[in-house]
């Protein structure tokens, strides 16, 4: 807990509010100064005086996920301020959940943004939500697969096409399962990720065996290795980004490694 800036965000906030704002009466001319009364933020978050007076002095007391929901509430914090108190406070933050139908062609925008490097977006599923032209060219498309699978690790796992083309499939195939389940873990009663953990494991030999051996591994810089029937062997460097305005999304940039990579990938887009 960041005691000293909690504080003075909570009192910052405190000045900024009137008593009409949060429904009580206004009575500007009994105040000495604008802005809330401690004991009335203490009130409205159901806390006692003593203690939220001592929580603004930045005196060494915890603070729990419900006391800080509570005075989130009371001091009107919007989405983001009510993250920045709960980072202040030491709690974890809820994860984001962007509404994909609203961003996509924002979204869209951006991964077509990125050509001639092979682009593809993902949601906090693995599941593919935006992807360019020359991905679809060098690696596949997404758009051939049905909606309810259109999803990373069940084009890892399950088609054939994929697997042939990739020479060091198995490396790859770990490291997006060793990834994908930390995902599952951080929620692990969704039932996106429930269905999906069953339906591959139902589907793919591999995955039912290497899931069940919990691997855990943040990504690490890699190289893949496509055999395209038409281009030969592409070698492309991975890169994953998150954009800040959508935190639960992945952007993974794949770029030809070599001039001859980007020959190859290139010639593609004239065939």
């Amino acid at each position: 807990m960041d005691r000293a800036e909690l504080a003075t965000f909570l009192r910052a906030r405190r000045a900024s509010l009137r008593p009409g704002d949060v429904g009580l009466p206004d009575g500007l001319g009994h105040r000495r100064i604008p802005g809330l009364r401690r004991e009335e933020v203490a009130e409205l978050a159901g806390l006692s005086i003593t203690w939220y007076t001592w929580l603004e002095q930045g005196r060494p007391i915890a603070a729990s996920a419900q006391v800080v929901d509570a005075l989130a509430r009371a001091l009107l914090l919007d989405v983001d301020q009510h993250r920045h108190l709960r980072v202040l406070a030491g709690l974890p933050v809820p994860p984001a959940r962007t509404a994909i139908d609203a961003i996509e062609p924002r979204v869209q925008r951006l991964v077509d943004s990125t050509a001639p490097n092979a682009s593809v977006m993902f949601d906090r599923y693995f599941d593919f939500i935006a992807w360019n032209s020359p991905y679809v060219r060098i690696r596949h498309d997404p758009a051939a697969m049905p909606d309810d699978r259109r999803n990373l690790l069940w084009m890892m796992f399950t088609d054939q096409e994929n697997r042939a083309r990739m020479p060091s499939w198995e490396a790859a195939a770990r490291a997006v399962l060793s990834q994908f389940r930390a995902a599952v873990g951080r929620s692990p009663g969704d039932p996106r990720f429930v269905e999906l953990v069953g339906a591959l494991t139902s589907e793919s030999p591999e995955f039912a065996q290497w899931w069940s051996g919990y691997p855990i591994r943040d990504f690490r810089p890699a190289t893949i290795l496509v055999d395209h029937p038409a281009a030969g062997r592409i070698a492309l460097d991975v890169y994953q980004l998150r954009p800040v305005e959508y935190p639960d999304l992945l952007l993974v940039m794949q770029v030809p490694a070599t001039p001859e990579d980007l020959r190859r990938a290139a010639s593609l887009a004239d065939a």
